[in-house]
Order: structure tokens, then sequence, then C-alpha cells
């Protein structure tokens, strides 16, 4: 792995007297697709709130390019260049979804038009609903609307918590596609998911937590061989 874009040196979170997270340590690369996997509970989403600034840290270190970003609060950090989609969309419901996407940039004009339409051409249903009001888009399309406010920031690293969350079959392989396309485009990805499979096909590389603590780090050719995440997330059925 090249040199990481962010990585994380044992860090630890709490909530009270409750440990979330006991000495995680991962890395990034630029471009890199890397999953978190873990049940409910695991820690996954501390993870990634810790990561943008919305949960402070017990002790360790956040690192992007090699300087520690712990101290800096949220908007620091997403001018930085990390992105973040939070588990259940939370899109601006009454809002239309040119406004949605607009309202995560804080470049001039012409560049926020630019960022847009690079967006829309990743999701054309954004396009084609582009004066609709969020509220009035499917769970899909308004997973895509989330994921593109995000990417309106520009990122360098693209967090996603649960993506595919309440998608049938038919959208969850649709959105991961288009994962595909950002992580081909260059943008690093780091991606808590429940859909092992899928996961484990987009990412090169995955950890898996358990009581917010890492278990195992592994290529995903690996993982997705391995009896014991086989029968932690599959019921033993082969992943691919």
């Amino acid at each position: 792995m090249s040199a990481p874009l962010v990585e994380l040196a044992g860090l630890t979170v709490a909530y009270g007297p409750v440990v979330a997270l006991r000495e995680i340590s991962l890395a990034v690369a630029p471009g890199e697709a890397v999953a978190l996997l873990g049940a409910n509970g695991a820690g996954k989403t501390t993870l990634l709130r810790a990561l943008i600034g919305l949960v402070p840290a017990r002790a360790g270190d956040i690192r992007l390019d090699g300087r520690s970003i712990a101290a800096l609060p949220p908007e620091r950090r997403a001018r930085l260049g990390l992105g973040y989609s939070p588990e259940g969309r939370r899109v601006f419901a009454g809002m239309s979804v040119r406004d949605n996407l607009d309202v995560a940039c804080r470049a001039g004009a012409a560049e926020r038009t630019r960022r847009r339409r690079e967006i829309e051409a990743i999701f054309p249903q954004l396009a084609e609903h582009r004066e609709r009001r969020a509220w009035q888009l499917s769970g899909g399309q308004q997973q895509m609307l989330a994921i593109g406010r995000a990417l309106m920031t520009a990122p360098r690293l693209l967090l996603l918590d649960e993506p595919s969350l309440g998608l049938s079959p038919r959208l969850t392989a649709e959105l991961f596609g288009r994962l595909r396309t950002i992580r081909d485009a260059g943008t690093a990805i780091l991606l808590a998911e429940q859909n092992v499979a899928q996961a484990l096909t987009l990412c090169e590389r995955a950890y898996v937590l358990q009581t917010g603590r890492v278990v195992a780090a592994e290529p995903s050719a690996i993982l997705a061989q391995s009896t014991d995440i086989r029968r932690a997330f599959l019921g033993g059925e082969p992943i691919g």
C-alpha cells in the first residue's frame, strides 16, 4: 500500500464509561476502497463519526496526509478532504434535488455547477429529478442524493455508513455499480456495510470490527474465503 491518505493510530472512543472503540488502528491509501465489517453495535458508525469529528476521541490520533486532524472540527476536516454520507440518508426533504446538492458546496457558482454535473453523470436519476423535492424520491434515489451531496465537497476520502440499508437487491447492485465509478475516478472510500458480499467486491481490503476492536484486517479475497466470516455474516454461504 502507498503512503496512507488517512490513518488511525490507537483510536479510543467512549460514551461516558462505555468504551465504543478501543485502540483502533487502520489506514486508507489514496484512491483505495476499504470496507468496515461487523455486526450492529460493533463500532462501525462510531468509527466514521470519530473520523469526521462528530464524536471526540479519548485517546489515539487521526492523521490526514501524515498530519494530525484529531483536534479539528468537522467543517475543517471536510474542507481538508473528508466527505461523509451518514446512515439513514438524512436528505433535506423539503428542498429540491438541485438545492440539496448545491447547499453542500462552498465553491463559486461555476465550480458548483461543474461538480453538480459530474455527480449527475454518476447518478443520472438525480439529473432527471433535479427539481423534485427530496421527499418525492424513492429510497434508492434518496441514497444516491445523500452520496451526491457528500461528493459536492470534492472529498479525497468518502465515508459511507450503510449505504445499502433498506434497499432492494436490485437497487443495491445499482448503487454499488455507481460506487465503483466513484472509486475508479480516484476518490478513496471507507465503507461501513452489512452487505458483506457487495462490500468485499467493491473494496480491496477490509477490517472486521467486533465490540469496538479490530479482530481481522485482510485483503478482501482472503476474507471472502474465510469460514469465520461466512459463518458470522452469511450463514456459512460462500461469498461471490
